[in-house]
């Protein structure tokens, strides 16, 4: 009966990491419906923008106060969780603080766990108020109405119970107590039980001790579920981010292959073998999430929804109807929803009907974009909104021929006078001879 308890544990364990496992599984299927990508470029700078901007969080804090913050809450989240370590050989061996051999070191380390979990508690207070009584106008756009606001308040509650078990236990942990370092807050904890017995004291350490390893195990299969899957893929999401210039955009390869044809006057395109010419492919654009490539369906599960993309957009702040965050937000559903139906019907997508075009995002949208590339320059984790909207305008232009007016004028002019304006070439000058 001495090892029911390491039984009872291992059992949780195993069926947390299979869950967790059952998941990124999932994630990993739900990426490779994206059409393929070479991914260029060199690797030391995408090692450096790893370093940089997703472990250094170097484009977070440019916005000093939601930046440090963050910056708290991810070091605490790292750090405190090597505590865990210990929580699992304890819970698996059934020892007690197997590492408490260490001495002073020890102590140094628990004391520095305690000192990050308080400012993680500050942190996540001060989010909570910033998020729900503050009213900052990123966290008020009509994207963030329901699931996506309750799913941000639920992690930070999360995450307050978490820290608050974790300096509960240390401070009902009477063995702990009695070192002579490590317990720097939870030595303040502690004579709250004062007035305890010694078997109801040891009671509420091991009832803090397992809430802290299965909330901790909960938390890890929520993030499917939640914008707060970006813990994960922030690190894989920026090193693959694009290196090249923001203002360039990606040809395809076909339309390319085609105008070098049209501009070669020693090429006759009648004469050229059908093998020769690239592959067309079977559609122009994008018009549902298995029209994008990876690195895009990796972008919309990444995303933090913080809404730096947005508050940056000039057309939404122009009152225009374009939020990059909810594109974002809408690829990632209708991903999960392409999922769902994957999983229904036995692996094997059925057509529902819908697509990210017009069920998700609308043209009205799609078009009020400037291709700026502020959203992408605002990012802290290198997602581009703008590759989705481009590859979605391709869509309607070239397979629906569905572009606005103003955009078809201009296109019937460069076609005929080779200019967005439309005047004849001869007459292109003719405002510097007038007086």
């Amino acid at each position: 009966m001495n090892y029911l308890p390491n039984a009872i544990f291992l059992v949780i364990l195993v069926f947390g990491v299979f869950f967790f496992a059952k998941n990124v599984g999932k994630l990993k299927r739900n990426i490779a419906l994206g059409k393929r990508l070479e991914i260029n470029g060199s690797k030391r700078e995408r090692w450096n923008n790893l370093l940089m901007i997703a472990l250094g969080q170097s484009k977070m804090v440019r916005r000093p106060i939601s930046g440090i913050l963050h910056v708290v809450v991810y070091l605490g989240f790292i750090v405190i969780n090597i505590e865990v370590i210990e929580i699992v050989i304890d819970g698996i061996f059934g020892t007690h603080r197997i590492f408490s051999f260490l001495g002073g070191t020890y102590g140094f380390l628990i004391g520095t766990f305690e000192i990050f979990a308080v400012l993680v508690l500050l942190a996540v207070v001060v989010f909570w108020w910033r998020r729900n009584m503050r009213r900052i106008a990123r966290f008020l756009n009509p994207e963030l109405k329901g699931w996506p606001k309750q799913d941000a308040n639920y992690i930070l509650y999360f995450e307050l119970v978490l820290m608050t078990l974790f300096l509960v236990m240390n401070a009902t942990d009477l063995s702990f107590q009695a070192m002579d370092s490590g317990n720097v807050v939870s030595q303040f904890i502690a004579p709250w039980f004062s007035s305890f017995s010694k078997s109801t004291i040891h009671l509420v350490e091991r009832s803090a001790w397992w809430l802290h390893m299965v909330g901790i195990l909960i938390f890890l299969n929520y993030l499917y579920y939640s914008k707060h899957l970006h813990i994960l893929l922030a690190f894989p999401n920026v090193f693959y981010g694009s290196v090249a210039p923001k203002g360039q955009l990606d040809n395809m390869e076909a339309v390319t292959n085609e105008v070098k044809l049209m501009l070669d006057p020693s090429a006759d395109p009648y004469a050229v073998p059908i093998g020769d010419v690239t592959s067309v492919p079977d559609k122009f654009g994008a018009s549902d999430v298995q029209d994008l490539n990876w690195l895009q369906l990796l972008n919309a599960y990444s995303c933090t929804e913080c809404g730096r993309c947005t508050s940056e957009c000039p057309a939404n702040q122009t009152g225009k109807l374009l939020s990059p965050r909810k594109i974002m937000m809408d690829t990632r559903d209708r991903l999960q929803e392409v999922g769902a139906n994957i999983d229904s019907n036995k692996g094997i997508f059925q057509d529902d009907g819908k697509q990210l075009l017009g069920d998700y995002i609308s043209r009205e949208e799609l078009w009020a974009c400037t291709s700026c590339n502020a959203c992408v320059e605002a990012c802290p984790i290198s997602i581009n909104p703008l590759s989705i909207i481009m590859d979605m305008r391709r869509y309607l232009v070239m397979e629906q021929s569905a572009a606005p007016v103003e955009l078809n004028n201009m296109m019937s002019n460069i076609e005929n006078n080779g200019a967005p304006w439309p005047f004849n070439q001869m007459d292109r000058l003719n405002w510097a001879t007038n007086d």
